[in-house]
């Protein structure tokens, strides 16, 4: 009989980090209002800080708000913008600068993707993504930088692993993803000597998310492809989040954090190759349609 491999234990929540730790501090997320990002938040407002959550969609926000505010005893304050307007964006840290009085952390997360290739790929396609991924982290990082200095905050950008190799179907969410990776190298650099940092965090697969789901086929699962032997979870993401805000990362900038549980030295394309590629039709039912 084969020896069973390990399996990692699920993460049940972030209490490994003293409840007080961001006691007074803020955070400004865009993408808020549901998946990793508004668990993020969850437990970043678990030790302490208040938070204001940015999206689009204002029923999703304003139920996220309510209920982040009852599990956490804080205070969570809703902003409806679109990241890829700049003037939205200034009147919802405006807002937050209102009610709070300051920035400390901010969470570049908001993010959108779909399946297709490039052949089948649209201009207007490839540029949504651009637009909400790419321009939305830059006029994020704009609209809040003053407050973030003033604070000597931190920035986190929600990027993805899917650039670090050629991943068919993805030229759209990659470019997108290696851009936002190659600003927070800069703001870094840039912004170190007013003491603010920049980190990138890269989640692998994430079970029970939006991205997961639009990017798997159906009946398949990336568990059997991860060195640590299940799917993330969306408390994996929010751990290293903490960590990057606190300060024991105080000497860590500049950097991409891949939590993924060593996946990205296995992974392969869960679509057939190179199948999927020479006739697109076979997989047609988890390609989004044209933009």
């Amino acid at each position: 009989m084969a020896p069973k491999a390990y399996v990692a234990p699920v993460v049940n929540s972030t209490a490994v980090f003293k409840d007080d730790i961001f006691k007074g501090k803020v955070l400004f997320c865009t993408g808020g209002g549901s998946g990793i990002c508004k668990c993020v938040t969850e437990a970043v407002m678990r030790h302490g800080a208040d938070a204001t959550i940015v999206g689009r969609k204002l029923d999703r926000l304003s139920a996220s708000a309510a209920e982040l505010c009852k599990v956490t005893g804080r205070q969570c304050l809703v902003a409806q913008a679109d990241v890829r307007s700049p003037e939205q964006l200034k009147s919802a840290v405006a807002k937050t600068i209102e009610k709070f009085g300051r920035i400390d952390f901010v969470i570049c997360g908001a993010a959108g993707n779909f399946l297709a290739p490039v052949s089948g790929l649209s201009e207007r396609g490839f540029k949504t993504i651009i637009d909400i991924d790419t321009l939305g982290t830059y006029n994020t990082i704009k609209a809040t930088l003053a407050h973030v200095r003033a604070s000597k905050g931190s920035y986190i950008h929600i990027s993805a692993t899917l650039h670090y190799r050629g991943t068919p179907y993805q030229a759209h969410l990659s470019a997108a993803k290696a851009a936002i990776d190659a600003t927070s190298a800069v703001l870094a650099v840039e912004e170190g000597p007013h003491g603010v940092r920049s980190n990138v965090i890269a989640p692998g697969p994430i079970g029970g998310t939006e991205g997961i789901g639009r990017v798997s086929p159906k009946g398949q699962s990336y568990a059997d492809t991860v060195p640590l032997g299940r799917m993330g979870e969306k408390l994996d993401i929010a751990n290293a989040a903490v960590f990057l805000f606190s300060s024991a990362a105080s000497w860590i900038t500049g950097q991409v954090l891949p939590v993924d549980g060593g996946s990205e030295h296995l992974r392969e394309f869960l679509l057939p190759y190179p199948h999927a590629v020479l006739d697109p039709e076979a997989v047609k039912d988890l390609i989004k349609p044209k933009l």
